[in-house]
């Protein structure tokens, strides 16, 4: 009898089993959560330390003096190499300056470390500069009894991060070029910043969820609880508009660095002013908050897609 207490009863026949899609939405925002947990540890400490840092501190709750073996092959060499007995000085450790997304993983040659941000993560090889083959004509004797094919005669890098005016809706000359994946990298970055704060902002001062707020719109355009005298179609007709000229007028930069920051008016407190350093650590902060941003508006879309609840209702499970 205990054991047929604890088996959950079998569904009746022609019933679906139907999931649950509110518990599914709730452990991808778990999930997402702690994918954004490591990222953060992983940014902050320099992935090449991250797997040493948890045993440290362990050893150190636990009351044992931890034994760095660096310093321990330092002083054991030094003791074998040094005169008369006397123990050497041990040599100061050298500080990575070059910490990388996964610990003992080597840097590909083509990402150098200059761009803010990197850190050597480009697993499928999808921004390796490309490198074209140039073959020779094939024969085509039809009296031949064999016709060769055309062999290799010369090789071509072309230009991936160059920039033209000509066209201006796709102005790069390659679309698998670094540069150009970095501006898309940062650009969604931005857009992600803006539609999750937006998204949580917005949920909070009117009560509806992100994903729900095309359907209160289609009653009426409202903004601050002000009736607009547009509706959805004219609205969707003035965004496209707008922003599609933005971008066009972008694209007309051949400045590879102003694509990215423009400064000027899009700067007006002056931070890209001041010292070169902080405007690196300026940089490499945006691109940071940009990915973390990304991952987020995933969740925050996956969560809406399988709970069909907001965010702020999504977090209950919280209290």
């Amino acid at each position: 009898h205990s054991l047929a207490c604890l088996t959950p009863p079998a569904p009746a026949p022609g019933v679906p089993i139907r999931m649950n899609t509110q518990l599914i939405g709730k452990i991808s925002l778990g999930c997402t959560v702690g994918l954004s947990a490591v990222l953060v540890c992983m940014l902050a400490f320099g992935s090449t330390n991250l797997g040493a840092a948890a045993p440290a501190r362990m050893s150190q709750r636990m009351g044992i003096k931890p034994v760095n073996p660096m310093k321990r092959n330092v002083f054991v060499n030094a003791a074998k190499k040094a005169p008369s007995g006397k123990v050497a000085p041990p040599t100061s450790r050298v500080k990575n300056t070059d910490p990388l997304w996964l610990p003992n993983t080597e840097r590909p040659a083509w990402l150098d470390g200059s761009m803010p941000g990197d850190r050597g993560f480009d697993p499928l090889g999808l921004s390796k500069p490309a490198e074209y083959l140039q073959y020779d004509v094939d024969q085509l004797d039809q009296n031949a009894a064999v016709n060769k094919a055309g062999r290799v005669i010369g090789k071509y890098a072309g230009g991936i991060d160059e920039v033209n005016t000509e066209n201006s809706l796709s102005p790069y000359s390659d679309i698998f070029g670094l540069k150009r994946f970095r501006e898309c990298e940062l650009i969604h970055g931005r857009w992600a910043m803006l539609a999750t704060l937006g998204a949580i902002v917005a949920e909070l001062s009117t009560g509806v969820p992100w994903d729900q707020a095309g359907k209160v719109e289609l009653d009426g355009a409202r903004y601050l609880n002000f009736n607009l005298p547009f509706t959805i179609s004219q609205l969707t007709l003035l965004e496209v508009l707008l922003v599609g000229g933005a971008e066009i007028y972008r694209n007309t930069e051949t400045d590879l660095e102003k694509r990215l920051y423009p400064g000027g008016a899009f700067d007006p407190l002056g931070f890209s002013d001041k010292s070169p350093e902080q405007t690196q650590r300026l940089r490499e902060a945006e691109i940071k908050h940009g990915r973390l941003a990304m991952v987020a508006a995933f969740g925050c879309g996956v969560q809406a897609y399988t709970t069909g609840e907001g965010l702020i209702d999504n977090l209950s499970f919280l209290n």
